[in-house]
């Protein structure tokens, strides 16, 4: 079924394109993001259930966005009255008015930027669901659920408990300008197990998860996650430690994708380009990588989490290659900082919601596949580690340095897994010297959605990363 659009916004419509044509009169250039996106967030463990109606992406309001004179300003608000159109257009004036009157106050100087591009263009999308969220049998998911938590608990060893979550979004915005209308209405889903085990005074846990851009029916059978958990589990508490140094690695696809996210993610978003805050733009044109490295980033390089049909500043989805044989190309832009830089937006304006500010954000952020075999890496390594499973990351966008926690590693001595695992394993180096011993790349490719990405302190948005197996060397420890 296509997930429908949302008849609040569709009712809507008419009475804000006559908001902006109020507005217009005062300013050179009007536009507006209305949402109205509806979900829930279950979880349930031997020791609760809870059930909530908010999620990351769960939100109804409005943004209008305005320019005169080169500057740009917002307001927000989520109680529009279709019986006082002034009345609103008044309150926006003076919002607006007093964000003008504080940058004079302090002194700050303003960014003079010119008009977005508001070419006509009318899009209508409507992306495939099996089952809408705001029609979820709730207590019939609690109750999969918790048979899940339970068959953990009978099946697992040395289980402390097992928690098993879900939560599903039904995502619809809208765009509105002079001379564009753009609306999208897609469902995404996430959850999984959580297996927490102990033995021997030794705590862990262990994931197994899913994410799609699918509605809640990807919950009907968690079993190969319980399963994935459960062994995982098993192989953590048993786990060894690194001696730290300089190793081969092989990296699953998940973690892959979490050193594509952290190599390549901040550091060339391109508003930190604009406040000088990243490496990534003296590197333009340049070898980051070696010939076997090519990254993907964008909401049209793969169907996951983050894949829409437009940004929150109404720029078509994009799918930029942004490394390319170990050169970068390009980084990813939203709509105002390529004004600014003289380049062109990518479809990488995102907002945590309708009443926070646009910055360029990561989506689907991938390696792309090569030619080589798991079987070959494997064969082809004297001392070093596979890696799997995803704790955390992070990167120094200024210096390049980055760090990530994985889960777990599998030994291989003499092109051959030893059956020994070590836990965890923290990879650390300088983004250009990881990227350029990259010497296999398997055919294979997986996303991952289960994540999302922070920048500064408050904003969180829905990301997704991945890859094939790539081979290279790194410091463990």
């Amino acid at each position: 079924m296509k997930a429908p659009f949302s008849p609040y916004l569709t009712a809507l419509a008419p009475r804000l394109k006559e908001l902006l044509g109020i507005l217009r009169a005062d300013y050179d250039q009007v536009s507006a993001l209305a949402t109205d996106s509806a979900g829930f967030a279950v979880q349930i463990s031997q020791r609760a259930k809870t059930v909530r109606s908010e999620t990351m992406m769960t939100e109804r309001g409005v943004v209008v966005r305005v320019c005169r004179n080169g500057q740009y300003s917002e307001a927000a608000f989520n109680d529009f009255d279709p019986a006082d159109m002034a009345g609103l257009a008044e309150r926006i004036r003076g919002a607006l008015a007093a964000q003008e009157a504080v940058l004079r106050a302090v002194d700050t100087p303003a960014y003079a930027t010119p008009l977005q591009s508001d070419e006509p263009l009318t899009l209508f999308w409507e992306a495939e669901t099996g089952r809408l969220p705001e029609d979820e049998d709730i207590p019939a998911l609690i109750g999969r659920l918790s048979a899940i938590s339970d068959r953990g608990m009978a099946e697992g060893k040395d289980m402390i408990d097992c928690a098993v979550r879900a939560q599903s979004t039904h995502v619809c915005k809208m765009f509105l300008s002079e001379h564009r209308d753009l609306r999208q209405s897609y469902v995404i889903s996430e959850g999984g197990v959580i297996a927490m085990v102990t033995r021997g005074g030794r705590t862990e846990m262990a994931r197994g998860s899913v994410a799609e851009r699918l509605g809640p029916e990807i919950f009907d059978d968690l079993s190969p996650q319980l399963a994935e958990a459960l062994e995982v589990s098993q192989e953590l508490l048993g786990a060894g430690r690194v001696e730290p140094g300089m190793y081969d690695i092989i990296t699953a696809p998940d973690v892959s994708g979490l050193i594509a996210h952290e190599a390549f993610g901040h550091g060339v978003e391109m508003d930190m380009f604009v406040k000088e805050r990243a490496l990534g733009a003296q590197y333009i044109g340049k070898r980051v990588g070696s010939d076997r490295v090519t990254m993907h980033e964008g909401a049209n390089c793969t169907v996951q989490v983050a894949s829409y049909a437009f940004d929150d500043e109404g720029t078509l989805a994009g799918d930029v290659t942004e490394i390319d044989r170990g050169i970068l190309r390009t980084g990813i832009c939203d709509a105002l900082s390529a004004l600014r830089l003289g380049t062109v937006p990518t479809g990488n304006g995102k907002r945590e919601n309708y009443a926070h500010k646009v910055y360029t954000r990561m989506t689907n952020t991938l390696f792309d596949s090569g030619e080589d075999s798991l079987e070959d890496m494997i064969a082809s390594v004297k001392k070093g580690y596979l890696l799997r499973g995803v704790n955390s990351g992070m990167e120094d966008p200024k210096h390049w340095g980055i760090q990530c926690i994985v889960e777990r590693g599998y030994e291989i001595i003499d092109g051959r897994l030893t059956g020994k695992v070590i836990s965890p394993v923290v990879m650390t180096g300088y983004v250009p010297d990881l990227l350029g011993s990259v010497s296999m790349v398997s055919p294979d490719r997986e996303a991952f959605g289960s994540g999302g990405c922070g920048k500064g302190h408050k904003e969180w948005v829905k990301v997704s990363d991945g890859g094939p197996y790539l081979k290279a060397k790194a410091r463990l420890g």
